[in-house]
């Protein structure tokens, strides 16, 4: 039996650890594929992360087209339609997180590509690909940048699955990651801790190779290659490691899960009457 309760809990408590943790600010949000009807899914109401507070916050749509299934719910996020189409192609996902995080918002809009760097971020593959909502805008798109229609949600939902590939399993996305130029990212996870580990981590790396691109550009500038100094080669996971480290994450993701509930909890900001 699924205890809606629970996991009412859990995605109040996910919000407040995805805002404790600086992957979301007033605007982000996380979804979570209802547990017994796998056609409807559950997002906040139209509000900041770190004020979801109890069930009524949090309203239910349907996959199919981001309605509402109670049609006096309170306003909903624009962009729900990132959640509903990325349910509606992968039937082996749980949970979608979208967030604006500034650090990785940088790769976004920069042209460079965002890398795993360390062992935490195998989750990423070697390659994060990059969505560009203004491929895929109509003669009377409003040019926001939102993904604020089927449509358009497809469209980000098509770019986890590579163009190139011959995989036949559409059900579960190639790609745990997908950069949105000049807008955020979006991640997903086969249940709410793994996308928020992902989220979390994902962040981080992005500071850690940004603070590498600038370290070693700052060698250069004082004449680091004339030093003896081989050129820049960015120290990247292989795919074998990425893929190992992927593993061993995984079954430690409760450890960070843990602190970070901790966290929220022992705050005065976040309440939580789940």
């Amino acid at each position: 039996m699924v205890n809606l309760t629970e996991l009412y809990r859990i995605i109040v408590t996910a919000n407040h650890i995805l805002h404790n943790q600086d992957v979301v600010d007033a605007f982000g949000h996380i979804s979570v594929r209802h547990p017994t009807k796998p056609d409807v899914y559950i997002l906040s109401a139209n509000m900041a992360p770190s004020l979801v507070s109890r069930p009524s916050d949090l309203v239910e749509y349907y996959v199919a087209n981001s309605s509402a299934v109670d049609p006096n719910a309170p306003k909903g996020f624009i962009e729900r339609y990132i959640h509903s189409e990325m349910y509606k192609k992968y039937s082996n996902i749980s949970c979608v997180i979208h967030s604006h995080a500034e650090t990785v918002l940088s790769f976004a809009v920069s042209g460079v590509p965002l890398r795993p760097v360390y062992h935490m971020a195998g989750f990423m593959g070697t390659t994060v690909p990059v969505h560009d909502s203004q491929d895929y805008y109509g003669p009377t798109s409003k040019h926001d940048m939102l993904i604020s229609s089927i449509p358009l949600g497809a469209s980000l939902a098509d770019t986890f699955t590579n163009t190139n590939s011959t995989a036949t399993n559409s059900t579960t996305p190639q790609n745990t990651v997908v950069l949105m130029r000049r807008h955020g990212f979006t991640t997903w996870g086969p249940d709410i801790k793994t996308a928020v580990y992902r989220a979390v981590f994902m962040k981080t790396d992005a500071g850690v190779q940004a603070n590498a691109i600038n370290l070693r550009e700052a060698l250069d500038g004082v004449g680091g290659t004339n030093m003896g100094e081989t050129e820049f080669e960015l120290a990247s996971l292989t795919e074998e490691q990425a893929r190992d480290c992927k593993k061993m994450n995984e079954e430690v993701q409760d450890r960070p899960w843990d602190m970070w509930v901790r966290n929220v909890e022992r705050s005065p900001l976040y309440d939580n009457f789940a």
